[in-house]
């Protein structure tokens, strides 16, 4: 009996312990974006991408990080928002003047060939944030 139970607990460590850790890049709801910089660029005004929440939005139904890169014209930024909720994108996702792609559901190659159109160096592995 006890042998089984030895066993038996071996057996659940072994699962256990197998089960990798999520990259925290892959944490949340995302979506990656181009949306046009907003904003006069004074310091109250500071220039921004549209959708960003300025400052970062406290609430924990809304979006909770963002990360961009410029285009290269200068006049719109890849952004990817995290939110815990998908329900935070209803405005990103409302607006049909911008191209977006949500994170783990499109493939890799579409989103950096649509990206790379806007950002020659733009590299999918090297953009995105941590989240804690």
């Amino acid at each position: 009996m006890s042998q089984r139970l030895l066993v038996g607990l071996l057996a659940l460590t072994l699962v256990v312990c197998a089960q990798r850790r999520v990259d925290p890049r892959n944490t949340y709801n995302r979506v990656i974006a181009v949306v046009p910089l907003i904003g006069a660029g004074t310091a109250s005004d500071p220039k921004r991408p549209k959708y960003a929440p300025w400052p970062v939005s406290p609430d924990p139904n809304g979006i909770l990080g963002f990360v961009c890169q410029p285009t290269d014209d200068g006049k719109s930024a890849i952004v990817e928002f995290v939110a815990q909720n998908r329900s935070a994108f209803s405005l990103l996702l409302a607006d049909k003047t911008i191209e977006i792609f949500q994170k783990g559901s499109a493939s890799k190659p579409a989103i950096e060939s649509a990206i790379k159109q806007v950002r020659k160096d733009f590299n999918l592995e090297s953009f995105g944030m941590v989240m804690p």
